[in-house]
């Protein structure tokens, strides 16, 4: 049998978890993206699409990832999908 004293009580058969509460530090405004200048992925103008359609608003299709996230965040309060304050 092996000594398990030594060893933190959260160590033991913990799983790795993703998420967590809000008012994570590591969170940048788009601007500051190395990679906001790039395109848009898919699943931001997947979802910026259907978000556009729910506000009744046409949004140009050639955005940069940066610029669609900041629409996608306007977007969800307009159509009241984003978190509340």
């Amino acid at each position: 049998m092996t000594d398990q004293s030594n060893v933190p009580e959260n160590d033991i058969d913990e799983p790795e978890m993703l998420g967590g509460p809000s008012g994570d530090t590591a969170v940048k405004d788009p601007e500051e993206w190395v990679t906001g200048d790039e395109p848009m992925t898919g699943a931001q103008r997947s979802y910026l699409d259907t978000l556009a359609r729910e506000a009744g608003e046409e949004i140009p299709a050639n955005l940069t990832k940066a610029q669609a996230s900041e629409h996608i965040d306007r977007l969800q309060q307009a159509t009241g999908r984003g978190a509340s304050a």
